[in-house]
């Protein structure tokens, strides 16, 4: 293949490395009206008043909107397919706010110190109620986050608000209990993790405006343009041809923009004023007022035969919601069902799970979607298995991974179409060192290096609900442009989707321009979410490129005066396969083509929905040095080995998996979002929320051992998620193996470590 499975430099690469990048924030006119949110300082509160008059006399203030203001329509911020499957517990603006940072009152002015000004001058009186803050006391507790009765969901996701209870179910297949009460040894274990910010350098932030048609346009930074629209016309009250939503470059997302965070503020402003407004989520905004990663407690019982065979698995899973529920239903289900199905092949499981409301901020969602928790406790939990098994962990792992040919019970019932993850696992091992480091080796007489591994597997978008639309067309130059609804938020999706086309039309990807989103001319797409643009869009792509290339030969034809199944398009030119030297070249086929009558120009359409989601694999090591007389520890090594099918891009692929892995590697060591009693997050700065930098991370080594998944275009699967899911349970596993403690929540701190000795 000419550019499928190179290594392609980024379409815009040249752009961001000069600092040409245009962004949401950088298509705001001059004499746009700054927008901000007076946001609630409690966590659970009744709004008895609010006095604004005076703030409303303050130069330059535009206007001030609270709870009377705005529409009182129940919606969802979660950017999903419609019906959504996340309840409608929100209005724009409430009497009742139910965590620290809930929105309050929407302030517009032309700069931001009169807006500023007028926050201060706002005058509220609340009713102070108690706040649930603990996820694990909320079910049932006397303290209800939603008593309202215009509460509504589109499905029975085995919800009761008045329980605090957003969603709850069960998936089994066989007799558990049974199964388990055989085993010859059993592991029953239960892991905790984190609340983590998805910390994209691009905060939110959406300018709106009114064209000349009157009609309310939305620039933003989301991943999910069409369900953007969707959810700001319901929840404004507007039809929905009277909004559209553009978005320009996003600087990044990790799922935090699949959520309408900003969409809603300036939008009201714009439809009150006619003025254009704008809004820039501030760092702490962005931590305390937006989505993160649902904290999440999940007890794993697993039971195995003496020869390590596993028999049983059973999970249950406890997600915090936050205040409100989008994403709460779908995330949850993803903590067994992407994580389970790598052992059921031998096994009957159960899986069962609860999502509270507490008065936190919402979780949404982060790459990984509930994979990444229930990777941490299955592998967890299998790395203890090996122990008590006295076997190997590697080897526990390959004797009971799924086989290619075979439905996987556990994961929907889709059969395994492609899997490499025996040879991820091999080589993985061979990368690390693992015959030679296994379990620890002694560095002097206080630091210690340990290894560990764990295992994952992801999907590769919805199966039978993500869509997604593509148009190829030739212009009148001989060159193509690409119409997607796709929306590359810095993962490269613009390039690889044109690698696809030009592989498939023959010619230098120079030729072909892939068009922004733009909700008014795109080709439909749910969006960027779910690890889906490569396998789902991408199939799209192949689909209109191949119908456009017979379009082309079937003209060429017309025009050269042959049957059609004589002619033959090479990229260049079409030409009589019995006579070459009768042909007529691209570009004067596309001249010709605007000139008098007959076809104007060449276009095609095409979608793609796929009824199966195949599952990408990895296999994740890593080699951690760990000081036993301060706790401090450092990974030293990392090694990831992939199987996303065909790799379509060969840099592409490392940036995300090294990056994925980096991200892993902060939830396992240093991200650490807590409360403090009255609700109030106290890390909400990059100075008390720690990533990692550059300085902290050690050699990522990427490797991929390509399989062909014959339902992907060119044998792809996805890669964007899945690699974030192993750096958790393989450091909590090498942690354990240089000093003997075994941490089962996140993140593996250096007080952990030193508790867990003296223990």
């Amino acid at each position: 293949m000419k550019f499928v499975n190179q290594a392609i430099p980024k379409l815009d690469g040249a752009a961001l490395t000069g600092g040409k990048g245009v962004y949401t924030e950088d298509m705001v006119p001059r004499d746009c009206l700054v927008v901000q949110v007076l946001r609630s300082p409690h966590a659970h509160a009744r709004i008895k008043s609010i006095r604004k008059d005076a703030a409303s006399r303050v130069p330059g203030i535009s206007c001030i909107l609270t709870w009377e203001d705005v529409p009182q329509i129940r919606y969802t911020l979660a950017g999903q397919s419609y019906p959504e499957p996340s309840p409608y517990d929100r209005y724009i603006l409430e009497r009742t706010v139910r965590y620290v940072g809930d929105p309050v009152a929407i302030v517009a002015g032309r700069d931001k110190d009169c807006v500023a000004k007028a926050m201060g001058m706002i005058q509220v009186k609340y009713d102070i109620l108690e706040p649930v803050l603990d996820f694990e006391t909320a079910l049932d507790n006397p303290i209800v986050v939603h008593s309202e009765d215009d509460y509504f969901h589109h499905f029975d996701i085995g919800g009761d608000q008045k329980r605090n209870l957003v969603s709850s179910g069960c998936d089994a297949d066989g007799d558990v209990d049974a199964a388990m009460a055989a085993c010859d040894v059993v592991v029953d274990q239960t892991y905790y993790t984190k609340a983590n910010a998805q910390a994209m350098m691009e905060t939110f932030r959406t300018y709106t405006y009114l064209d000349h048609n009157r009609r309310l346009n939305v620039v933003s930074s989301t991943q999910v343009p069409f369900h953007c629209r969707r959810t700001i016309a319901h929840a404004l009250g507007l039809p929905k041809n009277m909004v559209r939503v553009v978005k320009p470059r996003i600087g990044g997302g990790f799922g935090a923009k699949q959520t309408l965070v900003s969409e809603l503020f300036p939008a009201l402003v714009t439809l009150r004023t006619g003025k254009p407004a704008k809004i820039v989520y501030t760092r702490k905004e962005s931590f305390q007022a937006s989505n993160s990663r649902h904290q999440m407690r999940v007890h794993v019982k697993v039971g195995a035969m003496k020869d390590g065979t596993i028999k049983a698995v059973d999970m249950h899973a406890l997600s915090n919601a936050g205040a409100y529920g989008e994403h709460a239903s779908t995330t949850i289900g993803l903590v067994g069902h992407k994580s389970i199905p790598l052992y059921a092949r031998q096994a009957d499981f159960r899986f069962s799970w609860d999502v509270v409301y507490t008065n936190t901020m919402a979780a949404g969602a982060f790459r990984g979607y509930g994979a990444t928790q229930g990777c941490f406790a299955m592998e967890s939990a299998m790395n203890e298995l090996a122990e008590k098994l006295n076997m190997d962990p590697a080897q526990l792992r390959l004797m009971n991974l799924p086989h290619v040919g075979e439905n996987m019970a556990a994961y929907y019932n889709e059969p395994l179409t492609s899997c490499k993850l025996p040879q991820c696992i091999e080589r993985g091992m061979e990368m690390i060192g693992w015959k030679e480091k296994y379990p620890c080796v002694k560095v002097d007489d206080h630091r210690v290096r340990g290894v560990g591994m764990a295992v994952t597997m992801q999907g590769s978008g919805i199966s039978a609900i993500d869509t997604a639309s593509v148009t190829i067309k030739l212009n009148d130059d001989g060159y193509y442009t690409l119409m997607i609804g796709a929306t590359d938020m810095g993962t490269g999706c613009d390039t690889i989707l044109a690698q696809m086309a030009a592989e498939i039309l023959n010619c230098p990807m120079d030729r072909i321009t892939v068009d922004g989103v733009d909700t008014d001319h795109s080709p439909f797409d749910t969006g960027s979410y779910a690890s889906s643009t490569t396998y789902v869009t991408g199939m799209a792509v192949v689909k209109a490129c191949t119908e456009l290339n017979e379009k082309i030969a079937a003209e060429g034809a017309r025009r050269l005066n042959i049957h059609p199944e004589r002619a033959e398009f090479d990229g260049d030119k079409v030409y009589d396969r019995t006579n070459p030297e009768n042909a007529i070249t691209l570009d004067k086929l596309a001249q010709d083509l605007v000139v008098g009558e007959g076809t104007q120009w060449l276009t095609a359409t095409a979608s793609h929905c796929s009824p199966t989601s195949p599952p990408p694999f990895m296999a994740g090591f890593a080699e951690v040095e760990v000081d036993l007389e301060t706790g401090e520890t450092k990974v030293v090594d990392y090694v990831g080995v992939v199987d996303c099918g065909t790799v379509i891009n060969k840099n592409l692929a490392r940036v995300q998996a090294e990056g994925g892995i980096a991200q892993g590697i902060g939830m396992a060591l240093l991200e650490d979002i807590n409360y403090d009693p009255k609700g109030q997050m106290v890390n909400s700065t990059f100075m008390t929320y720690k990533i990692p930098s550059r300085t902290d991370l050690p050699e990522i080594r990427v490797e991929f051992q390509e399989s062909y998944e014959p339902n992907g275009p060119f044998g792809a699967k996805s890669i964007g998620e899945v690699v974030i899911n192993t750096p958790s349970p393989a450091i909590a596993q090498a942690v354990y193996n240089a000093t003997g403690v075994r941490v089962r929540s996140l993140p593996i701190t250096a007080e952990k470590i030193l508790m867990g000795q003296e223990s």
